[in-house]
């Protein structure tokens, strides 16, 4: 394979180029594909090294502030005042690597877990087909390829069978094309290259033999990515994370000149007064709220994968809180998806064999599309078909909802069609009686419909079964298939789950409504729907999605929660139309015909058994094809998503509050009211607890609703309580300053106390909604808070710490005051955040349309 880029090898026969590559159609030994993975790399269009711990901890310090506060520092070293630039440089150092171990081990923690879901391919090593994870594909590899399968590499059709791939990500054609072996021209464009298939595209239909000729960032995908950064569209979280940073980022510039400025015309140090001013910067910015955000996510994901659904997309999780409708198929979710064969009927609904032989050949010998209705079929019963030979096949498609085999049975050429009822019949222009073949009358019609009617409103499936002796030829197409013989009838059971009707009632509790789309016919899914206990408000088939404009189905979306008998291109159009409405949408499938779908969602959820293109559309795939997994992922969710919201809002209002209180104190007090290294150790020491509101419980009624971002609110509740604690500050300032006459060494050791006693008590108070005694926290958020008020007790007593920090031993009196201040604002904050909440919850009744419930 040295010289696989020089040659154009869509441009040759398929033989040509095995004897250029030195291949054979056996496929590569396990030996060589070792070799050829070790020097082309994993088949991966991204970074095939993971982010070293260096590069990790170095990001730690990209922060632009963290950077001025580094090089503010080194400027007082140079100046003389190296032990105090050593401390602050070594508590700045402590927060990096407080940061570093946290995101590690969430980083590992979530790469163990992806793995467990990647996609997989078929390949044929040492002359047998095997299934391999998809990133192993080496160039030369000879892979099988069916419906469903994502296409893993560049590479040429060896052999194919009505084989049909989307790959609209390539072309934007929105069509499948249509692939085969054979030569093209030297110059033909990736369109034109139909003996190719291309990475990233997928199978919609058939099958083929493929040899692998570029992988990775070889690709036509991977070159296209090298010009392009791809990155997943941002979700509404993300979005507003970084709005709020915007505000933040605004706040602290001005906060960092307007001191620095008049600090320098009270000519006070320019060095001391720059570094006050950046770390007043740092001690505004929630600086662990990556980390936070990383681990919060990571803790999520680890927990999520215990109750069975691996993340595929960290950023996902947010989603998931938020999430208020769920669209769903029937099959494997609501009912067992062990789809059980009642029978085969002829025409009079009598049990026919000869129904069921047509069913079990057009079963056995299609290739098209591996399925488990065909499975079934087969495992029913075993048929010698040995004297059937198979001609031809027109393969299944979700539009035709029907699959054609042509073979020589008895001498004659037969075309056999399975599929859904209503396709199959209206190909048919005859019926076969017990004696003989008759047209199809308006009675024979009746009789037909009302067997179907029949089993359907007993919840069993339906497929038409027909066939027609033909001409034989080279190829068969569509259009061939008419003027059928209608022969029977084909049915299928699968069972309602027995704990679905409560998990359905426990997710309407947690504000998700359930829709139901699905491809069955509506008789059928109206049975099924009732039989979980599901309310049907409204039903809308496909035939009757095509008539209504998107402004009619605008409105009448929100009354209708079961759809049935419709295509994939109307489950997207379901979905897209549910998100102008507001909702958050989730969409939960497994096949082919899902994708679309999975796309259009904010949510996309699939199973580890579905097919490969689904899994790679999903932000979450379940270990288990169950809405009761799902139901606790979503619990889990809006866990990781109000953990993450706790931080935000707790971190940003008491340090707002800090640091403009400090900001302003400083414009009237003689000295600083609180030393650089001073401020940064308050930093890291409250650090330990916030960084452990990842893995604080949340209240149940927090979990009952959707929830997503409103910077609105948390504007709101910044100004709201950083005021709040503002004015106990100054309060502070004044008994200390006024009262106790204490001066800086006294001024800043009561400060610095005080100010890390409040900001721990407050966490404990602002992380709940209730009065905080009735929440309880997580074990190692309270040990956390004890450890570190204990050690900043006991701080301006202990040497040489003290005199390294320049804080003093406080008088008890001081001590006294001090807690009794923290006592008064302990109750005007708890006081503030009732009547805070409740004057959101009312905001919020007002405007029941507003989905965006914090």
């Amino acid at each position: 394979m040295e010289d696989k880029k020089s040659i154009k090898y869509w441009s040759m026969s398929s033989d040509k180029v095995l004897e250029e590559l030195n291949l054979t159609t056996d496929g590569l030994s396990s030996e060589d594909a070792k070799l050829r993975l070790q020097k082309y790399g994993e088949n991966s269009i991204k970074d095939k090294k993971k982010t070293s711990g260096l590069i990790l901890f170095l990001s730690q310090f990209k922060n632009p502030i963290i950077i001025i506060l580094i090089i503010a520092t080194l400027i007082s070293a140079a100046t003389g005042e190296w032990i105090d630039a050593l401390i602050i440089l070594a508590i700045v150092l402590g927060s990096a690597i407080l940061s570093f171990f946290q995101e590690y081990s969430a980083s590992n923690a979530i790469e163990k877990l992806r793995a467990k879901v990647q996609a997989k391919t078929i390949v044929l090593r040492d002359g047998k087909l095997i299934e391999i994870p998809s990133i192993k594909v080496v160039p030369g590899d000879i892979i099988k390829l069916s419906a469903g399968s994502l296409i893993p590499a560049d590479g040429l059709i060896l052999e194919s069978l009505d084989f049909f791939v989307n790959q609209s990500v390539l072309t934007g054609e929105s069509l499948p094309s249509e692939k085969e072996s054979g030569i093209v021209a030297k110059d033909a464009s990736m369109e034109e290259r139909i003996n190719c298939v291309f990475m990233g595209t997928n199978v919609h239909s058939g099958s083929a033999t493929v040899m692998v000729i570029e992988t990775g960032s070889d690709t036509e995908f991977g070159e296209i990515a090298k010009k392009l950064t791809l990155r997943p569209p941002e979700t509404d979280f993300e979005s507003g994370v970084r709005h709020f940073g915007y505000l933040l980022t605004k706040i602290m510039l001005i906060l960092t000149l307007t001191v620095f400025a008049i600090n320098v015309i009270f000519k006070r140090p320019p060095i001391d007064s720059l570094l006050f001013s950046v770390a007043l910067a740092v001690g505004i910015t929630p600086q662990l709220l990556p980390a936070i955000i990383s681990i919060t996510l990571s803790m999520g994901s680890r927990s999520m994968a215990k109750a069975g659904v691996i993340v595929r997309r960290l950023n996902a999780i947010e989603n998931f809180g938020s999430m208020d409708v769920l669209c769903t198929d029937k099959t494997g979710t609501l009912t067992e998806g062990t789809i059980r064969l009642d029978g085969a009927m002829d025409f009079e609904g009598q049990s026919s064999d000869d129904v069921f032989r047509l069913a079990y050949i057009n079963a056995k010998l299609q290739i098209g599309m591996t399925n488990s209705l065909d499975q079934t079929i087969i495992d029913a019963k075993d048929i010698d078909i040995s004297n059937v030979k198979k001609q031809g096949e027109i393969a299944f498609d979700f539009t035709r909802k029907r699959l054609s085999v042509i073979v020589q049975d008895d001498n004659k050429t037969k075309m056999i069609v399975k599929g859904a009822f209503s396709s199959v019949l209206d190909i048919c222009n005859s019926v076969q009686t017990r004696e003989t073949q008759k047209s199809i009358d308006d009675t024979t019609l009746a009789k037909i419909q009302k067997s179907y009617a029949d089993w359907s409103n007993q919840g069993i499936r339906v497929l038409g079964i027909a066939e027609k002796i033909i001409t034989l030829k080279e190829k068969y197409v569509v259009e061939d298939e008419k003027d059928m013989v209608f022969m029977g009838f084909l049915l299928l059971f699968d069972h309602p789950k027995a704990d679905v009707s409560k998990t359905i009632v426990e997710l309407e509790n947690k504000g998700v409504s359930l829709r139901i789309i699905t491809g069955d016919n509506r008789l059928v899914a109206t049975h099924t729907a009732q039989s979980v206990g599901l309310k049907v408000s409204g039903i809308l088939t496909g035939s009757e999605l095509m008539k209504l404009s998107d402004e009619a189905l605008l409105n009448k979306i929100e009354t209708t929660n079961l759809f049935a008998e419709v295509d994939p291109n109307q489950k997207e159009r379901i979905i897209m139309t549910l998100k102008k409405r507001g909702h958050v949408v989730g969409y939960m499938g497994d096949g082919i015909n899902d994708v679309p779908a999975l796309y259009a969602s904010d949510v996309s959820i699939s199973v580890d058994n579905a097919v490969d293109v689904a899994k790679e559309s999903a932000d979450f795939v379940l270990m288990e094809n169950s809405l009761k997994v799902l139901n606790n992922g979503i619990q889990l969710g809006r866990t990781t998503f109000s953990n993450t919201l706790k931080y935000i809002l707790v971190t940003t209002s008491a340090n707002f509050g800090n640091m403009f209180s400090m900001a302003g104190a400083s414009l009237f007090l003689p000295f600083l009211p609180l030393l650089p290294k001073q401020i940064l150790m308050i930093n890291f020491l409250t650090d330990f607890p916030a960084i452990n509101i990842a893995r604080d419980s949340v209240d149940s009624e927090i979990l009952e609703k959707p929830r997503r971002w409103d910077i609105g609110f948390i504007k709101r509740f910044m100004i709201t309580f950083g005021l709040i604690s503002s004015v106990f500050d100054y309060l502070t300032f004044t008994i200390l300053f006024v009262g106790f006459k204490a001066q800086h060494g006294i001024f800043q050791s009561s400060w610095f106390v005080f100010s890390i006693l409040t900001e721990l008590l407050i966490l404990l108070i602002m992380r709940t909604q209730k009065p905080f005694y009735k929440s309880k926290p997580a074990p190692i958020l309270i040990y956390s808070v004890a450890i570190v008020g204990a050690i900043t007790l006991i701080l301006p007593y202990v040497r040489p710490i003290n005199k390294i920090l320049d804080i003093e031993p406080i008088r008890p009196l001081i001590l006294i005051a001090l807690f009794g201040i923290i006592v008064m604002y302990i109750i005007t904050t708890e006081t503030a955040k009732h009547y805070f909440y409740k004057s959101k919850w009312r905001d919020n009744n007002v405007n029941r349309k507003n989905k965006r419930i914090l």
